[in-house]
């Protein structure tokens, strides 16, 4: 696998500095940000629903799964049925950057984000829905105090269970952009990154130009 993900990169066009990431990055950006939209062409038209994912990685890091449930009646299932290909985005930090921002009136705005499109295969496993749901809520509740989990819900848990189904999304290829002031001028770069006011972007983009501050 590439830096790129599963697609050979041999003649391809010159990656641009938003296109240069490791496997750590991509895994943040899941991590982090693990609702994703799922689409897919399996019905009359275009399917999409929002989704929490959960990544699954090899020895080396690199993504090999993503595992997810939907409800049955989501038209999304039945389009997957039909045409188990799909194609996921991840939206990662993101914001606006004014001149303003960058103390330079001659320099134009910008949107520094990072994102992430996995092409996947999806393999619907109901003998595995009840683990991809407690693989989630292990993975959004184990820093709580008082973690929640499926036995508080009771009698009631066994029918919601039967109306959702898991499943789990193998890479086909992945590509994704990180573009986060890695190709400002590090004076215009440390005066973007004091004066933008969301903690996560401003981490964010630290991350990706440590090598520089």
């Amino acid at each position: 696998m590439t830096r790129q993900g599963l697609v050979s990169t041999k003649g391809a066009r010159p990656l641009s500095p938003f296109e240069r990431y490791g496997d750590a990055d991509l895994r943040m950006l899941i991590d982090e940000h693990p609702l994703a939209w799922v689409t897919a062409r399996g019905g009359e038209g275009l399917e999409a629903s929002l989704l929490p994912l959960i990544g699954v990685y090899d020895e080396d890091g690199r993504l090999i799964e993503l595992i997810g449930h939907l409800a049955r009646r989501n038209p999304l299932h039945a389009a997957l049925a039909k045409d188990p290909s799909a194609t996921i985005l991840f939206r990662g930090p993101e914001g606006y950057v004014s001149p303003e921002q960058a103390g330079l009136r001659d320099w134009a705005p910008t949107w520094n984000y990072a994102q992430a499109r996995v092409n996947a295969d999806i393999v619907f496993d109901e003998a595995a829905t009840e683990q991809s749901l407690a693989v989630l809520i292990m993975a959004m509740e184990h820093s709580r105090s008082d973690p929640w989990s499926t036995a508080e819900l009771g009698e009631r848990y066994p029918g919601m269970l039967g109306a959702i189904i898991g499943f789990r999304a193998r890479p086909t290829a992945i590509a994704a952009k990180f573009k986060l002031g890695q190709d400002e001028r590090i004076d215009t770069l440390r005066a973007i990154l004091a004066a933008t006011a969301d903690p996560a972007l401003r981490r964010w983009m630290a991350h990706f130009n440590r090598s520089r501050l």
